[in-house]
């Protein structure tokens, strides 16, 4: 597939010129190639050395991730930073990332994604960033230590529950990565459970006087699901070959 063309719909699709986000999160194509074509892409949560270096050795033409390079601001191109563009140029190969328009993306998105996968029935979304919906919220027919198992096993990793709300659960709310902060959002508006991938200190106390269970099930864990389907998605419409590179934090 032409490489100009795949970005150009990749743009559209994620609609990243849209949905707003973190400044440092520079949604879109962040390292350029000479290729004018893409067969292969390689698909991760996060544009480190490890996922680098595998995208090279996988033979990738493009390596597309939901966290990119320049989370640390604009910083002199040195040591990590030099090195990881480095060995994205010398193989030539490109770097596309989406962050918010990931996670929100109704098809492929991490929060919809992750909600769908628990059994959760989506109604609506909640939570904000600069006036845009970041989390989905549904309904469920579950007891709360179920609704923890079930997370446990879908994430692979061991689930932190703070057993603030109701023992029945009828009503969950999504956001993955980071979104501790979010629990007075899914308080407020009486949502049963939220879930999430990982919080601060206060936010166990947010859950325990707002009435809501928090199951925190890890940054990383959470948000590999949009990725997966992006790449799936990508496979389906243009053929692509893909794979999925795992570098799990336990964060």
């Amino acid at each position: 597939m032409d490489f100009r063309a795949l970005i150009e719909y990749l743009d559209g699709y994620l609609r990243v010129r849209e949905v707003p986000d973190y400044p440092n999160a520079v949604n879109g194509l962040q390292v350029d190639c000479g290729r004018s074509q893409v067969r292969r892409i390689a698909v991760a949560v996060d544009a480190v050395q490890h996922t680098v270096d595998a995208a090279v050795r996988e033979g990738a033409d493009l390596l597309l991730v939901h966290h990119g390079l320049f989370w640390d601001g604009n910083q002199p191109v040195t040591a990590r930073r030099y090195r990881r563009l480095k060995a994205l140029l010398d193989a030539d190969v490109g770097l596309y990332s989406a962050h918010l328009p990931l996670d929100v993306h109704p098809e492929v998105g991490n929060n919809a994604l992750l909600a769908r996968e628990l059994g959760v029935e989506i109604r609506g979304t909640f939570g904000d960033y600069k006036g845009a919906p970041v989390g989905v919220w549904g309904e469920i027919d579950i007891r709360r230590e179920a609704l923890c198992a079930r997370l446990d096993a879908l994430l692979g990793g061991r689930v932190t529950m703070v057993p603030g709300g109701p023992e029945h659960v009828r009503s969950v709310g999504v956001i993955t990565g980071g979104a501790g902060g979010e629990t007075e959002a899914a308080a407020r508006m009486g949502l049963d459970a939220f879930v999430s991938g990982e919080g601060a200190h206060h936010n166990f106390f947010d859950a325990e006087e707002g009435g809501v269970n928090l199951l925190l099930g890890g940054h990383y864990a959470t948000e590999t699901f949009g990725v997966r389907a992006l790449a799936r998605h990508l496979e389906e419409r243009f053929g692509l070959e893909w794979t999925f590179i795992d570098h799990p934090t336990g964060l």
